[in-house]
């Protein structure tokens, strides 16, 4: 004969399962409990990193504890990026997230994390990178730059700011859907390669649009197109590079919040509304785009779609080119 539960059986049971239920909640409330730190793999002073200052001000805000900055640059972020991944997956350790945690793994033989060790919280805004020339070249729209580096294979030549980096991998994209052969010009950094273009020892490249905008606007530098599938708010008459007859190019420098692996959910959720609350401050999203950010919020499913489909345009990309480092 069946044994029959007893009501005293039956209680215990109800309040198990409520425990159960009750838990997630409670660790989403005591979560944060001491400060948060947000490692960014980059010195301060550059885009990544403002945008980790600007948003960690107000998610400490949102969250009631300190969000402290934590700058680890290195080896193209990948020193930063290997800090964050071997933290424990508490929610006390977070990484600013860009275009190198999707670059990387296509251009790196070693990386001292793997890829699986972090995942996506939440994609926060979109840089567009933009095609530009010197005025005095007479190039006025990408057509043109098309046709004179097809007229003329090998003899054209762009500037980037170092090997594997977004601006890089950008020439060489274009490279492939223009079906042209321009000779790439590493320089160290960004600056140089802007001060290589304005003298006339290069005849294009491609940067952020933050660091160029201003040699755009005083006429000194040209802007072809914007490499984004929409144009920027902060250079509306500037068509995309899509528009300009290369379809489906997107290619941008975002940036947003990664963890370590296996994030508890209630923490995660948690995490991503108050960054979601951030994104949407009015005062953040101006700060964005004055600095020439579009805020762009995604939660972690679609960030995670979005950096996967980078990675394979990265991987595509690094292989045509024969791009491969230590």
């Amino acid at each position: 004969m069946p044994l029959q539960p007893t009501k005293r059986t039956l209680m215990r049971a109800t309040a198990g399962a409520l425990l159960l239920l009750a838990a997630p909640l409670s660790m989403a409330q005591a979560w944060p409990a001491r400060p948060i730190r947000l490692v960014v793999p980059f010195p301060p002073g550059g885009l990544i990193d403002n945008m980790a200052r600007l948003v960690g001000n107000r998610l400490a805000q949102e969250l009631g504890q300190p969000v402290v900055i934590d700058n680890k640059p290195g080896a193209g972020g990948n020193v930063g990026a290997a800090e964050a991944a071997r933290a424990p997956a508490d929610g006390y350790t977070l990484l600013m997230a860009s275009p190198a945690l999707t670059i990387s793994p296509a251009i790196y033989k070693n990386l001292p994390y793997q890829p699986s060790q972090l995942a996506p919280v939440a994609l926060l805004g979109r840089v567009p990178n933009v095609l530009l020339v010197n005025p005095a070249s007479g190039i006025g729209k990408v057509q043109d730059l098309v046709g004179r580096a097809k007229a003329k294979p090998g003899q054209l030549n762009y500037a980037s700011n170092g090997n594997g980096t977004s601006l890089h991998l950008s020439a060489e994209l274009f490279k492939r859907r223009s079906e042209t052969f321009i000779t790439h010009v590493p320089y160290r950094g960004a600056a140089a390669a802007i001060t290589a273009l304005l003298s006339g020892e290069v005849d294009m490249m491609f940067d952020n649009l933050p660091s160029a905008i201003g040699q755009i606007q005083a006429g000194k530098l040209r802007a072809l197109a914007v490499t984004t599938a929409q144009r920027s708010t902060a250079l509306p008459d500037v068509p995309t590079l899509a528009e300009a007859g290369m379809d489906g190019f997107n290619v941008s420098a975002w940036f947003g919040v990664a963890a370590p692996a296996g994030l508890p959910a209630p923490v995660a959720t948690r995490l991503a509304d108050a960054l979601q609350k951030v994104v949407q401050q009015p005062e953040v999203a101006a700060a964005m785009q004055r600095q020439g950010a579009d805020p762009a919020f995604m939660d972690a499913a679609s960030a995670a779609a979005a950096l996967n489909a980078d990675a394979a345009q990265w991987k595509q990309v690094a292989a045509f080119a024969k791009i491969q480092l230590d």
